[in-house]
């Protein structure tokens, strides 16, 4: 689409902040939208916007949200929904109509539940981590392509944060994806506290390490300022797991690559849900995802290479962990597995 290649050629690249293997470069840009929207965070705050579960039996793949609000709403891909029967992750980046109540596809992030408790959602500070986030949107994109739906591959999902958790030594009775996050806020929170926003930014390139890059970019800086700290979580959970090196900084021209190389993609062009149209490719080792509304990128997210090539934990020292949780999430998830499907 002609507009992800405008927004991207207008894009200015600033001076980069390193900390703990995660470099971040700052993105400014002239061109900025003025359409109005809704946060997902205010709308909950301000009682405008309730996220329930589609029926009072549930469907792991759909929730509905109610926009009592005059403006949209606008759900960010990957933000987590946490409540009702499980904790779940939006699969898009979504901008959801005025007063109306619209079915939205999302992926659940905590496998071991299945009950109510609490009869909406409310949404966290974080945002699903980068790995599993460049994971879960291929697949949604994937699936666009086959067969038209928004679905994610739920078990990779849940395999994701299963390795993860063991990894970091964050496993929860539910597998809740959140446990991760939360048994490393005091570092998570450090990396926040050195990544900040400048007036006018309107996205970032993320580094973990020297090779592994990731953008997201936003129509406006107020939009990406109030995200800037659930993306930063994002990056720095995964950041935490690279081994140290003497010399991690990262050349702002490899930085202009990356660019160029999402400049260069072939994007398809899909309906979204709520407003607009979705952007997205996967290919090459670019995954990317974009929606445009009114001729504006309102929000576009993408990875340089599929993270399937990163190298695999030892099978032994994980053995009993998957066991585990594979054995929990069977016999809870059994009883709407057609449903996932």
């Amino acid at each position: 689409m002609q507009q992800v290649k405008t927004a991207i050629s207008s894009i200015k690249i600033e001076k980069s902040t390193t900390c703990d293997g995660l470099t971040v470069f700052p993105l400014m840009s002239e061109r900025q939208n003025a359409l109005l929207y809704l946060l997902l965070e205010d709308g909950l705050r301000d009682g405008l916007v309730s996220i329930r579960e589609v029926s009072e039996s549930g469907n792991v793949p759909d929730l509905a949200v109610e926009n009592r609000a005059d403006l949209p709403l606008l759900i960010i891909d990957g933000e987590e929904l946490v409540g009702a029967k499980q904790n779940r992750v939006a699969n898009l980046t979504m901008l959801l109509p005025a007063n109306q109540t619209t079915i939205i596809p999302v992926s659940c992030v905590e496998a071991g539940r299945w009950a109510y408790n609490r009869d909406d959602f409310a949404v966290s500070e974080r945002v699903h981590f980068s790995r599993g986030r460049e994971e879960k949107l291929a697949s949604v994109y994937a699936s666009k392509r086959a067969t038209g739906s928004n679905r994610s591959d739920q078990s990779k999902v849940w395999n994701s944060i299963d390795e993860k958790a063991a990894r970091m030594q964050a496993e929860s009775p539910t597998g809740a994806m959140g446990s991760i996050f939360e048994r490393h806020s005091k570092n998570l929170n450090d990396y926040v506290q050195a990544i900040t926003p400048a007036a006018t930014q309107v996205g970032a390139i993320f580094v973990i390490g020297r090779r592994r890059f990731g953008l997201d970019l936003f129509d406006q800086p107020d939009t990406f300022a109030a995200f800037l700290p659930k993306l930063v979580r994002s990056y720095a959970i995964d950041a935490m797991e690279q081994p140290s090196e003497p010399d991690a900084s990262v050349p702002a021209a490899e930085a202009e690559a990356f660019l160029e190389r999402m400049g260069a993609a072939s994007f398809n062009d899909y309906p979204a849900v709520g407003l607009g149209r979705d952007a997205g490719v996967i290919a090459n080792g670019l995954t990317a995802g974009a929606l445009v509304v009114e001729e504006n990128i309102v929000h576009l997210t993408a990875f340089s290479e599929p993270w399937r090539h990163q190298a695999k934990p030892d099978p032994t020292d994980l053995a009993d962990h998957y066991s585990s949780y594979r054995q929990r999430r069977h016999s809870l998830h059994r009883r709407y597995a057609d449903e996932v499907q």
